[in-house]
């Protein structure tokens, strides 16, 4: 059995545990050494974005003095949610080892009311800038 899988079990029973979170554990591998882990803490930090995988690529990027992760690798417990893949997305850890899959009948969130445009050119010009000075001191 795959040793870093077994890592982030182990990481899924501590918030088995806790009765409260659901029993999802994740670890962030680089050269073959486990740099960060965690387990599901929403409830326990009353925070809920606070996912296994964003709370062990949260302490990588820590350690790591770097939110680029491209050099790491993730397993985690059960199959990432949206917001999850985004973060692993956005943190570009180069590959993605899960477990279980999400159940087809899980139902899904809901949704807020969205609202876009709202001072748009404003927004859009201060990201132009942004980008076009960085692209200027290159």
């Amino acid at each position: 059995m795959n040793e870093f899988m077994q890592e982030a079990l182990a990481e899924a029973r501590k918030g088995k545990a806790n009765f409260s979170e659901i029993p999802v554990g994740a670890v962030v591998v680089r050269d073959g050494e486990i740099i960060a882990r965690a387990h599901n803490e929403k409830e326990n930090l009353s925070d809920p974005t606070a996912h296994a995988e964003i709370l062990a690529i949260r302490r990588a990027a820590e350690l790591l003095g770097d939110w680029r992760l491209s050099s790491c690798d993730l397993y985690v417990t059960l199959e990432p949610c949206p917001m999850c893949m985004a973060a692993i997305r956005e943190a570009r850890i180069r590959r993605l080892y899960s477990g279980a899959y999400k159940p087809l009948d899980a139902p899904s969130l809901p949704s807020p009311e969205t609202y876009s445009g709202i001072e748009e050119d404003a927004c859009t010009e201060l990201l132009k800038d942004f980008f076009k000075s960085r692209r200027e001191k290159i």
